[in-house]
This record gives structure tokens, C-alpha cells and sequence, in this order.
């Protein structure tokens, strides 16, 4: 059976529906696999959204573990993080303080769904971390918000998910598995024809995120994150794929990322069925 530890700051529906989905796959016998704790660098309190993702981690009866980051920075009078910065020393400490937190409960691999902390290199050497990334290796880096403007910036035909093995660098670490999907076809042409002439710099000014060709593109990703994220745990929990601080196949040679592509298209297709026949 595969001990995880979960990791989220909880901080949307996505954090939510990656939890609840996974758990179901556990309790329903269809994955082998047990979740040893969950871990938020939120608290009751703190926000609405992580609330309810904290209140779905009692509900579903599995051992809590929060620490707040912004209260913890606020009594070493830290700075925040920009994206590019280098860890500063109250952030180690806060790093620190959840290993401490963390040691009576054992678990294989850490579990990254939404968690919007980059790690000290000392805590990535301590576990195995896996996070989920919306672009596929090679693509946009970033939350998904930056990697959908950019698809639409490069006017690309594909899209992306993956699982890769955390770092302290951002978004740099090894990729274990991965899907790409098309965001051509599929009633996105006449979307893509609405902005043609336009420069992604203008469109995220006068629409943002309410943009069709950007819901549409971030719809697509969202259906393919959790059937991933189940996917590819269940490629560790038949031996398929070993990450011992390295990602490694069957026989326990080094490998590189795992297309699941087919998989997750085929999970995509029978949710999307099972909710026409509602």
C-alpha cells in the first residue's frame, strides 16, 4: 500500500476535487494506497476557500496538519516571496517547522495538489515530492493562469498536464508523467478566430480570465488534472514507476516521463459520459 502525505495551501475547487477524487479511489478499492496526513499552510480562519478544503479533510476523516506561512512571517518579520527569489531564511525555518510537525507520520511520497510554496532544498532531499503542473515538459511554467495566456500567446495547438518531481527551482524538476490534449477542434476554432488580430496583452486587460478562448482552455486542463493525478498514483502503487529521488521504471532503471495520455483521454470520455446520461 502507498503511504502519502498530501500537500495543499487549499486555496480553490481544484484543491478540493484533486483531494475528494483521490480519496474516493482509495475507499472504493480501486487504488491501493492510504493518506497518512494532509498538510496546509493555511488555517481555520485565514481564508474561505481553505476553510472549506479543511473542512473536507475532517470530513473525510484523515489526520490535519496546518501550519500558517503568512502568520509565521509575519512574527519573524520576513519579506514575501516573489517568484525568482531566493529562499530567505524565515522561509527555511517555516520549512523546518513542518518537518518537525510532520515526523510522526510516515509516508513514501509527498503528494503536491495545489500547494503554493516552493520548497527549501533541505525539505526536498528529506521527502519525495510530486506536484502537479497544468503544462506538459517543455511547456509554460507557472500557475495556470501564466500558462494559459501563454498557450494563447504562442497560439498553440496543444495543451498539458504533468507530474514532476519538486525542486527548490520552480516548475524544473524531472517530469514523472504527462497528458497533452488539443485546444484546436472541439468549438475552439471560432474562439481562436475572436482573437486572431488581437495581442494577448489586450485581451487580458479588457477581459482577464472571463475570456471564452481562456475558460475554454483552462475547462480542458481542469478535466485532465485529477484522472492524472489518480493515474499516475496508480502507476506507483502497481510498480510501474518507482521515485526514489529519481523517477525509475519496473525493473528499476532510470526512466523518462510517462505518457498517460491515452489513460486520461479515456477517463476524460467516460466522465463526460457518465455526466450526458444525468
Amino acid at each position: 500500500m502507498l503511504e502519502i502525505g498530501w500537500f495543499s495551501t487549499g486555496r480553490g475547487p481544484t484543491s478540493r476535487r484533486l483531494l475528494a477524487a483521490v480519496q474516493e479511489e482509495i475507499a472504493s478499492g480501486r487504488l491501493n494506497a492510504r493518506i497518512a496526513v494532509v498538510f496546509c499552510n493555511r488555517e481555520h480562519g485565514e481564508e474561505a476557500n481553505s476553510d472549506l478544503f479543511l473542512e473536507l479533510v475532517q470530513d473525510c476523516g484523515l489526520p490535519l496538519v496546518c501550519l500558517s506561512s503568512a502568520e509565521f512571517r509575519r512574527k519573524r518579520g520576513g519579506r514575501v516571496v516573489r517568484k525568482g527569489d531566493r529562499l530567505p531564511d524565515w522561509r527555511r525555518q517555516y520549512d523546518d517547522e513542518v518537518m518537525r510537525l510532520l515526523a510522526p507520520f510516515s509516508f513514501e511520497i509527498g503528494m503536491l495538489a495545489g500547494y503554493m510554496l516552493i520548497f527549501s532544498e533541505e525539505f526536498s532531499r528529506h521527502y519525495d515530492l510530486l506536484n502537479l503542473h497544468p503544462g506538459a515538459p517543455g511547456g509554460p511554467k507557472g500557475v495556470w493562469q501564466d500558462v494559459v495566456w501563454e498557450l494563447i500567446d504562442r497560439r498553440a495547438a496543444r495543451g498539458g498536464a504533468m507530474i514532476h518531481l519538486a525542486t527548490p527551482e520552480l516548475d524544473e524538476g524531472p517530469a514523472v508523467t504527462y497528458c497533452t490534449y488539443g485546444i484546436r477542434g472541439q468549438g475552439l476554432d471560432r474562439l481562436w478566430e475572436q482573437i486572431a488580430a488581437r495581442p494577448v496583452a489586450e485581451i487580458r486587460l479588457a477581459e482577464g480570465e472571463a475570456n471564452p478562448l481562456f475558460s475554454a482552455i483552462r475547462r480542458l486542463g481542469v478535466e485532465r488534472e485529477v484522472p492524472l493525478v489518480i493515474e499516475t498514483l496508480r502507476a506507483l502503487t502497481d510498480g510501474r514507476l518507482k521515485v526514489a529521488g529519481g523517477v525509475f521504471d519496473e525493473a528499476g532503471q532510470p526512466a523518462g516521463a510517462r505518457d498517460l495520455t491515452e489513460a486520461i483521454e479515456r477517463a476524460v470520455e467516460s466522465a463526460n459520459s457518465a455526466e450526458a446520461a444525468l
